[in-house]
């Protein structure tokens, strides 16, 4: 069992969200911690000055509001929203967090990706814990 377990949740309609954190549950051992992390991917100078700062906190709300509702009922989870390039992001958060499991959902790969999506297969490739792959 996993005392420190990192759910990185992207809002892709192809993701199992819930499924990966019904794992992480089920992974965890008594006193666990389960983090719910979302990675905004971070927009290029040219593409934020046509956007409103309220638009930007509004969309970082929105996110917020839809980890805390995926969390709720669920004992000692939190959640995380932080900005940067996906993989290294989760791979950074799961170092400084002392992550000993990482339970994320991949898509249904291209040829392109092979066998797992290329977000997951970075993050299997240079984790220093283990890693979970829900397909």
């Amino acid at each position: 069992m996993y005392k420190n377990i990192l759910v990185p949740v992207s809002f892709d309609a192809d993701r199992d969200a819930i499924g990966a954190l019904e794992i992480a549950q089920a992974l965890r051992a008594d006193g666990g911690v389960i983090t719910c992390l979302h990675v905004l991917e971070q927009l290029p100078n040219y593409a934020t000055q046509y956007l409103s700062a309220d638009h930007i906190r509004s969309a970082r709300q929105d996110i917020v509001d839809s980890l805390q509702k995926h969390v709720a009922g669920i004992e000692n989870a939190g959640i995380e929203v932080v900005t940067g390039h996906s993989a290294h992001t989760i791979l950074e958060t799961a170092k400084a967090r002392s992550a000993d499991l990482i339970v994320i959902a991949s898509h249904r790969p291209g040829m392109q990706d092979y066998l797992l999506g290329s977000t997951a297969a970075k993050v299997v490739r240079h984790a220093k814990c283990a890693v979970h792959v829900l397909r």
